[in-house]
């Protein structure tokens, strides 16, 4: 299977589908996913605009809008998860994911699907710590503050990730996972970024949660984005496993945004479909969620082992989807079409929508649905009596959780910055010409290229290039054409 990885979206669809369809035409390749690490922007009308935390000058309605208008089709299944500069009140609604136009699927605040045999886990979002132990309780209408602490990752989705079970092939994040700078060409990466240092220096540089997800799950791939830079490292496990690092930049011309690799999977055609374990997590741990501004703790503290109870609630979950986990079909709009001659000088708060699709899932799961207006009655930590937690009450842990590390926070969470200019499109007038600096494409392996080795002119880290550059790793230098030229893989330049 032939999946594209995309860094930093920013609303630039239509320039990142013409790229990888020329690239398609050029190597004689088939794309079959496309996936996305946040920033997305998913902008369905000028509403949407108004949710999206980011400064006025860059409020701009991009080409979503008109895939959700059905105006445009993406051509190829697309699967992404949040950042920090999304409209956040869109996302909301689909919170335990679900699609936001034809072809185009949200994994929701975290999330696990199947694709063709591929088992793909996403966390939407960056930490802060001082939101990290809160609850979900954002909800339209938004003020500034909540439009932003909406997008930080929360304890209690972290926790639902930590239970499952099996093998997770590929993990995609908007944040790095913390000490990720480390076990790359750190030297190459401050050279790109020297503002970096003293948190690479203090070990600060990326998110925590995200760390112990890395060391707890050990996917074959963690895809990230949000710092925008292109980075790749090789993190070596204790149990001998290794798990292939690759954060990518922005979608701006002349950045390295865009990456193609073939994994192994099963034989075509391929369906997304729900992932089983994580229903049953999701089913089994809802009774224990509440949507306040209180802070949320883990039934029985966090130390129950889930194990026994879970083989019981996806042998239920069997039973409520009939065995047939397919995501269905069922994207439907649920807002007006965008209006260009609306204008929204201030934001005002568009009114909060239930999604059906969210909805449905819900109502198989036989959970109630927590993402709708708070007028419906669940927005608030009033859960029926019948809900029960795991540990028989919403209560904490018995000990008192140590507070957050506030050094975990990232002073420098990335925003659209001044100097990065104004997205525009490369190439002839009309259309989008494949850079080198855009794309590499290998559709036999994963090749990280010049990030692992020297650049610049400068000298790179001996340590970086001897874990980096393993026999079989498929880590290796990119040509200035961004098409690898390995023995056997029949792509030349």
């Amino acid at each position: 299977m032939k999946i594209a990885i995309e860094g930093c979206c920013h609303g630039e669809l239509d320039k990142i589908y013409e790229i990888l369809t020329k690239a398609e035409e050029r190597e004689g390749i088939k794309i079959d996913l496309l996936l996305c690490c946040g920033d997305f922007q998913a902008v369905r009308n000028s509403d949407d605009m108004m949710c999206m935390a980011v400064p006025p000058k860059y409020r701009q309605i991009g080409g979503f809008h008109q895939y959700y208008s059905g105006a445009k089709k993406a051509p190829f299944l697309t699967i992404f998860v949040g950042g920090n500069h999304e409209a956040t009140n869109h996302l909301w609604e689909l919170s335990y994911g679900g699609w936001v136009a034809p072809n185009i699927y949200y994994m929701g605040n975290a999330g696990v699907v199947w694709y063709g045999g591929v088992r793909i886990g996403g966390l939407s979002g960056i930490f802060k710590a001082h939101h990290f132990h809160q609850a979900h309780f954002e909800s339209p209408p938004y003020s500034e503050d909540t439009m932003r602490s909406a997008y930080h990752v929360r304890s209690c989705d972290i926790y639902r990730l930590k239970q499952l079970k099996g093998h997770l092939d590929i993990m995609v994040s908007h944040d790095w996972p913390l000490e990720a700078c480390h076990y790359g060409n750190t030297e190459q990466l401050l050279r790109k970024k020297p503002h970096f240092r003293g948190e690479v220096e203090t070990n600060t540089l990326g998110s925590p949660p995200a760390e112990e997800l890395l060391r707890l799950l050990k996917p074959t791939y963690w895809f990230s984005a949000h710092l925008h830079v292109k980075y790749a490292a090789l993190y070596h496990h204790d149990n001998g496993s290794i798990t292939k690092f690759l954060a990518l930049d922005k979608c701006l011309p002349n950045r390295r945004y865009l990456q193609i690799l073939d994994i192994p999977s099963a034989p075509g055609p391929f369906k997304l479909e729900r992932d089983k374990n994580w229903l049953a997590i999701v089913r089994l741990t809802e009774p224990s969620m509440h949507y306040t501004r209180s802070q949320w703790f883990p039934p029985s503290g966090g130390n129950m082992d889930m194990s026994s109870v879970l083989e019981d609630e996806e042998e239920t979950v069997n039973n409520l989807f009939g065995r047939d986990f397919t995501v269905p079909l069922n994207f439907s709009q649920t807002v007006p079409l965008y209006d260009p001659h609306s204008r929204h000088s201030t934001y005002s708060g568009p009114t909060a929508q239930e999604n059906p699709q969210t909805a449905d899932l819900c109502h198989r799961l036989g959970i109630s649905n927590p993402f709708k207006p708070a007028g419906f009655g669940m927005r608030v930590d009033q859960r029926p009596t019948n809900q029960k937690d795991l540990d028989g009450g919403v209560q904490g842990p018995s000990h008192t959780p140590a507070p957050p590390r506030e050094e975990w926070a990232n002073p420098n969470e990335i925003d659209l910055v001044e100097e990065d200019g104004p997205v525009t499109t490369p190439g002839e007038e009309g259309g989008a010409s494949v850079c080198a600096a855009e794309l590499c494409t290998n559709p036999d392996e994963i090749h990280i290229g010049s990030d692992l080795d020297g650049e610049e002119g400068g000298e790179s880290s001996q340590k970086a290039v001897t874990n980096c550059t393993e026999p079989g790793t498929g880590l290796g230098t990119e040509p200035e054409t961004g098409l690898e030229a390995d023995p056997g893989t029949g792509l030349g330049t």
